[in-house]
């Protein structure tokens, strides 16, 4: 769960998960119940989004849930509507997403959801903890689509309402539309058919973002249980998982997928590790990583970020190296795609630096390996050799969007329309930040890589070596006492960008080697924490600057164009923090006080709950509120990187 909107996060292991508000309510065409990935992780589509849920107790219906829909009139409040009487409920998400209902003298009533690793089913479970001295009927109301997780669903004359019953098993099999996956749903209570559409419901924070946000749901019928019986189970599922799951077994199968994740996430350890499981994911015969939840799917950029906390941090060096591996056969003309296209097939090749992340990643997880005595076999070490010799050799003989290495031995790349660096917002044809030339987070990276390569190639160990002499003595900004954040801007050498960004941190920490020392270095990081830092991590430009943006709300261009000028990046909190005790001398004294002066305002301020799960951004203004993408890896990922391996033992 994340400040942000306070929601809660079920995910599969496959790129599928559940998630909704804490209240159990929908604002994004993202929440859902049951959302699956077709070809793991890519090709996600909803197909239950949610339930209302009532309580009849003794004749009182009460509900315990509520759904939004479009006002009548334009500018009015949205309207919100309980099937009866309100209840309130506390929320706690520490291992599975529960609810605890309120009833008054009728004693209190749990809700639980959980989504079991490696599976297309979500579970839910309803149980009064006090036996009721009357009737209680649960009657829970499914909603359904089948439709792309981007999209939004209308009423349509296609839609089949009717399912498919197995007598034997129990088992519905609802197929709305023929082109989508079946939902099979097995309950220990009855399903009455009662089909209807639910028009117009409202996303408030797709309205707030400027997206499309009013969407229709079918609803089937209704479940209902006698929890004067016992508990009501409800799963939902898809694929060969809810074949074999009868109503005779219900109670056993779902006691053992309990059990079996419960024992899963307590393994697991803290908070952070739980979280970080979440983004490792199934890829063909290997694995990836996520860049978030709800939205994004595996980026090359932030998979090689994200890899160094989310599984060298924590251990989880095999799940690294299929990573890795995964990756490393994507290798075309020097460059690594910094994403697949929703198909899961069609890469996207518009990163500069995606590629180099590669590498920074492949050395740390050897040192991680070198670590603990792993020895891998050399048919994969050939492999990642060979994908890093075809990066290098790429990029120093030049490549795609004019990535090449110069006369100075430094990395200069990109072309008009084309957003090359991790600062990659784009609106339309507009590159808000376009960063053409040699941006200065670009040339630490290539220095580290070139001095990576070298124990493969001399060669490589020499150019780093040109080229580190070269940004030193081109980078340095002597008004300001900080690195250019551009040089040769726009391919025009003498160029150069003087805006106050954070890039100018990884020529000091977040990175093996660093490639600026002494003085400069101090100053680097003292110029950064005076003008770029908040308790939620380093800002994107300076207050200072006129292009500053201090808030990131409305619409897309409003919120696009300030993505990049002045907006918090948690991520980025990572190779502060390392150049910070870097620059103080590497001490445990030093290692202590980063722990007690950043790192755990940092957490306290962007996870005050302890989900382990941290946002993409938040506001460059105070109080810094959440926004973006609420489940972000690798803001996970380089918390995690700054607790176990810069700050460890501190």
């Amino acid at each position: 769960m994340t400040q942000t909107t306070l929601e809660w996060l079920e995910a599969d292991g496959l790129g599928g998960f559940a998630s909704h508000t804490r209240d159990n309510t929908r604002t994004r065409r993202y929440h859902a119940l049951l959302l699956v990935a077709k070809k793991p992780p890519a090709e996600r589509r909803v197909l239950v989004n949610g339930i209302d849920v009532v309580l009849d107790l003794g004749g009182e219906r009460l509900a315990l849930t509520s759904q939004t829909y479009k006002p009548t009139v334009e500018g009015e409040a949205p309207i919100v509507r309980h099937e009866g009487r309100p209840v309130p409920a506390a929320f706690d998400g520490a291992v599975f997403p529960t609810w605890t209902y309120d009833l008054g003298a009728a004693g209190t009533l749990e809700h639980t959801i959980f989504v079991p690793r490696g599976s297309t089913l979500v579970i839910l479970r309803w149980r009064l903890n006090t036996p009721p001295r009357g009737t209680a009927q649960l009657i829970v109301r499914p909603f359904l689509s089948g439709r792309d997780y981007h999209s939004l669903h209308h009423e349509n004359t296609e839609f089949d309402f009717a399912p498919a019953v197995d007598e034997v098993s129990g088992r519905l099999v609802f197929r709305p539309y023929s082109s989508e996956p079946a939902v099979t749903a097995v309950s220990n209570g009855l399903f009455e058919s009662e089909p209807y559409w639910y028009r117009e419901f409202l996303y408030t924070t797709d309205r707030d973002r400027g997206l499309d946000c009013v969407e229709d749901l079918g609803a089937p019928g209704t479940f209902s249980f006698d929890l004067a019986r016992g508990e009501a189970l409800l799963v939902f599922g898809t694929g060969d998982g809810m074949e074999t799951l009868d109503v005779d077994t219900l109670e056993e199968r779902v006691a053992t997928l309990e059990t079996i994740e419960r024992s899963r996430r307590a393994d697991a350890g803290s908070a952070l590790d739980r979280a970080a499981s979440a983004y490792v994911v199934e890829r063909g015969s290997g694995k990836t990583i996520l860049a978030g939840y709800p939205w994004f799917t595996d980026w090359g950029r932030d998979t090689f970020i994200a890899l160094r906390g989310l599984c060298l941090a924590t251990g989880r060096l095999k799940e690294a190296r299929r990573v890795l591996l995964q990756w490393s056969g994507a290798v075309s003309h020097g460059m690594l795609p910094n994403r697949f296209t929703d198909d899961g097939e069609t890469p996207d090749f518009n990163s500069v630096d995606a590629s180099l992340w590669f590498i920074v990643a492949v050395h740390d997880l050897r040192s991680a390996e070198k670590r603990v005595g792993y020895h891998a076999s050399t048919v994969e070490e050939w492999q990642l050799d060979a994908a890093i010799l075809a990066i290098l050799h790429g990029y120093t003989a030049g490549t795609r969007h004019g990535i090449r290495m110069d006369g100075d031995y430094l990395l200069a790349a990109g072309e008009p329309g084309v957003q090359l660096t991790w600062m990659d917002a784009k609106v339309g044809d507009h590159v808000v930040t376009p960063r053409i030339g040699k941006p200065v987070e670009i040339q630490a990276l290539w220095i580290n890589a070139l001095r990576i390569g070298g124990q493969i190639d001399s060669h490589f160990a020499k150019w780093s070596n040109e080229a580190e002499i070269s940004f030193n003595k081109r980078f340095w900004n002597e008004e300001v006492l900080y690195l250019y954040d551009v040089i040769d801007c726009d391919h025009v050498p003498g160029r150069c960008d003087g805006h106050i960004r954070p890039n100018a941190l990884f020529a000091v920490g977040g990175l093996p080697f660093g490639v600026l020392h002494g003085e400069h270095a101090r100053a680097v990081v003292d110029l950064a924490e005076a003008k770029l830092l908040t308790p939620c991590g380093p800002r994107s430009l300076s207050p200072d600057d006129p292009q500053y943006r201090g808030t990131y709300s409305g619409g897309v261009w409003s919120r696009d164009t300030a993505y990049h000028q002045g907006t918090v990046w948690p991520y980025l909190m990572g190779a502060f923090v390392e150049a910070w005790v870097h620059t103080r001398g590497g001490s445990q004294e030093a290692r202590r006080e980063a722990r007690a002066r950043f790192f755990e305002p940092f957490l306290k301020a962007l996870d005050p709950e302890g989900s382990g799960h941290l946002p993409e951004i938040a506001e460059g203004d105070a109080p810094h509120a959440p926004r973006g993408c609420p489940f972000q890896a690798w803001s996970v990922g380089e918390a995690l990187r700054l607790d176990r391996v810069v700050l460890r033992g501190a």
